[in-house]
């Protein structure tokens, strides 16, 4: 199983380097920020920790109470950015020891070559499913040459088409933007190192003689037709593991199911195929729906022959199968074998259709669920923030906001969401909400549809399976009768 989930710990979401570095290491560490002390001593499964720094870090920063103090100190806003944790599964098929070189390896040659201080704390929970892991906690500022802490961005003034700075009459100041110092806040750098990881953990198992590998894109990227599960997180695992359902698990549960459904069919489509071509001797032109009546009539007279009385009901069954296979051929005006394999070829070409107009339903019904829940979040914190917002008192202000630093993060979370998403759409939830009632129903329509073609490939399953039968049947007798004649004369 791949996971790499990369994320940042800010000061603006109530969270603390110290804090997180604490939690994660296992140790008992003081925040001179805020004055906090953590102890998280206690907590079991931490098999290994370590620093690595660049060699322009000061060598204080080994020391980990050090190291974060440090950036905290450094970060002067209160909704500062502290640190960058990047979340990785560790190969079950590699020992702890091969884990932890693993990740050394690649926290060193991904991050610490690039000018980043990483703090490595690998976890490995006594349960009964192995979930060893590790948790790498990077630096955000680059280092200067002194050991000092360099800026993450700066402003550069807009230039006219003679070199001059722009002056911006409103405002009163010149124009400038913002530049990044570094690559590391972009989105194609996250990807690069999503797929490092999974390079450092195929090369691994390559080396070991695993033929089993992973992949960093998700299936509708590697072209995959099933759905993803997805994320349990601690609190819906834990009560999954105590046999209580949640409704993650029943989602990861549905999903399942309907990824094996959809590969089975796809397999079974496969093999019909394989078959099909393999009968290539059999006349494409010969009705169907006589060839399986004489399948079904040579193994009645079979029966015989061999000295088996096949009951009443048995006899029923028999017609009853072949009825339904000759409904079905006639329902769908299959005439011939050459016919059948075009059907055999349509129904996998509306399997492929029902499944992406699936995907796209779950994209949607994803980005509305995200849209709603950070509705709720608007909604109840709006009133708390428009409050903070009046207060001119800066201390005022401030102990407002250190008492409702939650409900503001909510809040301005929730309205970022909505900038990112909506640009300038307006929110209305109402809509929001039809919307999803109609994809959900939607989806369960493809779903019946997917019922609906199962049966399909069921009728043609059999028939291919009794006319393949048939074929051999009819040429073994032809063989008889031919060395009859051959006595006979």
């Amino acid at each position: 199983m791949y996971h790499c989930s990369i994320k940042i710990i800010s000061r603006g979401k109530g969270k603390s380097a110290v804090a997180a570095a604490a939690y994660r290491a296992g140790e008992k560490l003081h925040n001179d920020y805020d004055g906090m002390t953590h102890d998280f001593t206690r907590k079991g499964g931490v098999v290994h920790n370590e620093i690595l720094l660049p060699p322009n870090a000061p060598a204080e920063y080994a020391d980990r109470s050090t190291l974060w103090n440090a950036v905290e100190a450094v970060e002067k806003s209160k909704n500062s950015q502290l640190a960058r944790e990047v979340e990785i599964a560790l190969p079950n098929e590699l020992s702890q020891s091969e884990c932890i070189a693993l990740t050394h390896e690649f926290v060193q040659k991904t991050f610490v070559d690039k000018g980043m201080c990483a703090d490595i704390c690998i976890h490995d929970p006594n349960r009964e499913q192995k979930n060893i892991h590790a948790h790498i906690m990077l630096t955000m500022r680059p280092l200067n040459e002194d050991g000092t802490w360099a800026d993450k961005q700066r402003k550069e003034y807009v230039l006219d088409k003679n070199g001059n700075k722009i002056y911006d009459k409103k405002k009163r100041t010149y124009k400038c933007h913002t530049v990044q110092t570094t690559d590391w806040n972009s989105r194609e750098k996250a990807e690069e190192w999503r797929k490092a990881w999974a390079d450092y953990i195929n090369d691994s198992l390559v080396q070991r003689n695993i033929t089993d590998t992973v992949d960093h894109r998700s299936y509708a990227r590697q072209g995959k037709l099933i759905k993803p599960t997805i994320h349990m997180g601690v609190a819906a695992t834990q009560m999954e593991r105590k046999g209580k359902r949640t409704i993650k698990g029943d989602t990861n549960r549905e999903i399942k199911v309907i990824n094996y459904k959809i590969n089975a069919l796809l397999r079974k489509l496969e093999a019909i195929d394989n078959r099909l071509v393999q009968m290539r001797e059999i006349s494409q032109r010969d009705s169907l729906a006589l060839m399986l009546m004489r399948f079904h009539e040579n193994g009645i007279e079979f029966s015989q022959v061999r000295g088996i009385t096949l009951s009443t009901l048995r006899k029923a069954s028999k017609l009853r199968d072949l009825s339904h296979l000759i409904a079905f051929v006639q329902g769908h005006n299959i005439r011939t074998l050459a016919e059948l394999k075009e059907k055999n070829k349509e129904t996998l070409e509306e399997l492929r259709t029902h499944k992406e107009n699936m995907k796209k339903q779950q994209s949607r019904i994803k980005v509305l669920d995200e849209l709603l829940r950070n509705y709720e979040y608007y909604k109840n914190n709006k009133a708390v923030y428009q409050e903070w917002q009046s207060i001119t008192k800066p201390k005022k202000k401030d102990r407002f906001y250190n008492e409702h630093r939650g409900e503001i993060a909510l809040f301005e979370d929730a309205k970022k969401h909505f900038s990112k998403t909506l640009e300038d759409k307006k929110i209305t939830p109402k809509a929001w909400k039809k919307e999803l009632a109609e994809l959900k129903q939607a989806h369960q329509n493809e779903l019946k549809e997917i019922d609906r073609l199962a049966e399909d490939v069921s009728a043609m399953e059999t028939i291919a399976y009794n006319i393949d039968r048939l074929a051999k049947y009819e040429d073994k007798q032809h063989e008889v009768q031919k060395k009859r004649t051959y006595e006979l004369e």
